[in-house]
């Protein structure tokens, strides 16, 4: 009998506890996050794990985060569309610029000027600086456009070395010469034809014939012109690039 009792106190307790913890919730599940939701982000994503949660309960402050920064639903994956730098980058206007220059680097050489006009017929007066001229809203143009017929001949600006033939995109025929000490390179585009027998690695005089004015690669075909750069060269001395300088004012007037 006295044992009876004792199971029946028991039972008593028991259920007494049950209901103590139901009514105050202890027993409700543990929030389970899946093993996905605790890894970083990967770029250019958003991922929402799946996780199981009992309804009305707070996430963590993580799974909160996560979920606000989120637009896909849960358990997918949203990619954000990517567009590569070179895709919105502009056609280069002639050599490929140098890095951004050292600041206690060296400063560029001065080029000492003196050059010839190479379109023929053209006075000094007749020339504009369009150094600094924008091409549409990412560069300067960095070079000067001459203006002349088409079919106008061209002639070296200097001394110096034929070091490149080139049909681009963007100047059509040009051509690249390096001057006597191979420091500065000088960069005739949109040629209408080259002049017969030029081979690069040939020797240049000054007013040597090179080629014709044109308007090839993306020149106006109703605004034929010579686009002429000069650029200094880094110590690799590589034809397509260098740091551009102003031209105009190294004519001789």
């Amino acid at each position: 009998m006295k044992s009876i009792l004792i199971f029946v106190i028991g039972a008593l307790v028991g259920a007494a506890g049950l209901f103590y913890a139901l009514h105050n919730d202890r027993l409700t599940a543990p929030v389970a996050l899946a093993p996905a939701a605790l890894e970083p982000l990967p770029y250019g994503a958003v991922t929402v794990a799946a996780r199981t949660q009992e309804p009305g309960a707070v996430p963590p402050a993580q799974t909160l985060e996560r979920v606000a920064s989120a637009d896909a639903p849960s358990g997918e994956t949203q990619v954000e569309p990517s567009i590569s730098p070179e895709a919105l980058a502009p056609e280069p206007s002639g050599l490929e610029q140098s890095q951004d220059p050292d600041p206690f680097a060296e400063p560029l050489l001065a080029h000492p000027g003196g050059l010839l006009i190479p379109v023929a017929g053209i006075a000094p007066a007749q020339l504009q600086d369009t150094f600094h001229d924008m091409r549409g809203t990412a560069r300067s143009h960095e070079a000067i456009d001459i203006m002349a017929a088409l079919k106008t001949p061209v002639y070296a600006v200097d001394d110096g070395t034929l070091v490149k033939l080139f049909d681009s995109k963007p100047g059509g025929l040009t051509l690249y010469q390096y001057d006597p000490s191979s420091t500065f390179a000088y960069y005739y585009a949109h040629l209408d034809g080259y002049a017969a027998g030029l081979v690069e690695g040939q020797a240049i005089k000054r007013g040597d014939l090179l080629g014709y004015v044109g308007v090839t690669g993306n020149a106006d075909p109703l605004a034929p012109h010579l686009h002429f750069a000069v650029f200094v060269l880094g110590p690799e001395k590589r034809w397509w690039k260098g740091t551009a300088i102003n031209p105009y004012p190294l004519f001789a007037r």
